[in-house]
């Protein structure tokens, strides 16, 4: 089957070079019982990526399934996927067949994998390498012949160094990598994929098709789409359904498009000096980015001393007022900026080569030393100790602060003690 053939019957638009190699590869392997692992931003369509390799290979008169692994709650994943015993667990008032027993013969997508808890991918890295599972609560092996794709909108590799997915399952899973593009990567498909959606909406509501205007087709293209396709399909139905006139202006799309992701859209300000800020936060992170750059130049500052000895003395003193003095210049506009009654500026006082930097409050005369950790358990805990301060407890807001599922986050608070 020729690509455009194969664009038309699963009703793919674009011609962007990414999105052509995405459908040769899954073209190719869907031939074979490869198992493929398909990576792409949430909403740009992974799962009809899985449609076209079980439509094409010989599998396709077989059943296909699809599974949210995110959606799926911890205690009852392994009972969905590989069935269980009656009474194997509270509220097991039957056996029951899972997934790789019902599709055996087929094709099964796994959505999400990223989300699977460690007990259930030792489960499913047997299946991929033995065919073999058992059921929950059971002791008799049992054979199955399914193909599994897997995707993901999360990098496992970085899962799996920390801790959060097994290397094993990973190279598994990862026999043939398919990358799908997000929209803002393919942006020349923007504007022909809002029209077949707008046609689409026109004819489904019996209305007529919405037309964007130069300029508005110019932001269309420019927004970042966070949500990708299923963003833009989403806003192609409301302008459908809510615009009173088929004109659309740039005005009138600004409208429907998110308020926080259109003020991160890179612009060009005409008239305004280059460098010029529009309000007052983004004074602040300017100037805290350049306190950052002053920072890393002290350290390499410290670092010539302790490799040169001959920096030591009078030179060497001179150099550590001057960088005091610069670092009090640069402290001062914070803490104006920050209170409106600004307290005294602590004493930075740099010690011996093999001690840490210790700050001298100068009224309470104490001395503490900085140090920041810097182990990444540590705040990612804190994160989620924040998180759950802040919705006073209710872990479904707290999840959805941090961008991690519920399920995910119950794990972590196991995993870490927290005390709600």
């Amino acid at each position: 089957m020729d690509l455009q053939s194969l664009k038309n019957r699963f009703s793919i638009i674009g011609n962007t070079v990414s999105l052509n190699h995405a459908l040769n590869t899954a073209e190719q392997v869907a031939a074979t019982d490869l198992t493929v692992l398909i990576i792409g931003e949430s909403g740009v369509g992974k799962e009809v990526f899985s449609q076209i390799i079980h439509s094409l290979s010989a599998r396709k008169h077989n059943p296909f399934i699809a599974v949210n692994c995110g959606a799926i709650p911890e205690g009852t994943i392994d009972s969905e996927l590989f069935g269980h015993e009656k009474g194997s667990f509270t509220g097991a008032v039957d056996s029951r067949k899972g997934y790789f027993e019902t599709v055996s013969g087929g094709t099964i997508f796994l959505d999400e994998i990223g989300e699977m808890p460690l007990g259930t991918q030792a489960r499913l890295l047997r299946v991929l390498e033995t065919g073999e599972f058992i059921r929950v609560g059971s002791s008799k092996v049992q054979k199955t012949d399914v193909r599994v794709i897997a995707a993901t909108n999360r990098e496992l590799l970085e899962f799996t160094q920390k801790g959060r997915f097994r290397e094993d399952l990973y190279y598994r899973l990862n026999t043939v990598p398919i990358r799908v593009p997000s929209l803002r990567d393919r942006k020349e498909d923007i504007p022909l994929l809002f029209r077949k959606f707008v046609v689409d909406f026109a004819e489904k509501y019996k209305t007529k098709p919405i037309f964007l205007e130069e300029e508005a087709r110019a932001l269309l293209t420019k927004y970042s789409w966070p949500g990708n396709v299923r963003e833009l399909k989403n806003i192609a139905e409301q302008i459908s359904v809510l615009s009173k006139t088929d004109q659309i202006n740039a005005q009138i799309l600004a409208g429907f498009l998110p308020q926080h992701n259109i003020h991160n859209m890179p612009m060009v300000a005409t008239g305004s000096p280059v460098g010029e800020f529009a309000n007052e936060r983004e004074i602040l992170y300017k100037l805290f980015f350049d306190m950052k750059k002053d920072v890393n130049e002290l350290k390499k500052m410290f670092l010539e001393m302790l490799q040169n000895p001959s920096l030591s003395g009078q030179t060497a003193n001179y150099t550590r007022e001057a960088l005091m003095n610069e670092l009090k210049e640069d402290l001062m506009p914070v803490a104006q900026a920050t209170s409106s009654n600004p307290t005294p500026i602590p004493t930075v006082q740099l010690a011996s080569a093999h001690s840490h930097p210790v700050i001298i409050d100068n009224e309470a005369q104490n001395h503490y030393e900085v140090e920041e950790s810097l182990n990444i358990m540590d705040k990612e805990k804190e994160l989620i100790l924040k998180a759950l301060k802040k919705h006073r407890g209710r872990r479904k807001d707290a999840s959805n602060d941090l961008g991690i599922s519920e399920r995910t986050l119950y794990r972590k608070i196991k995993e870490y003690d927290i005390e709600e």
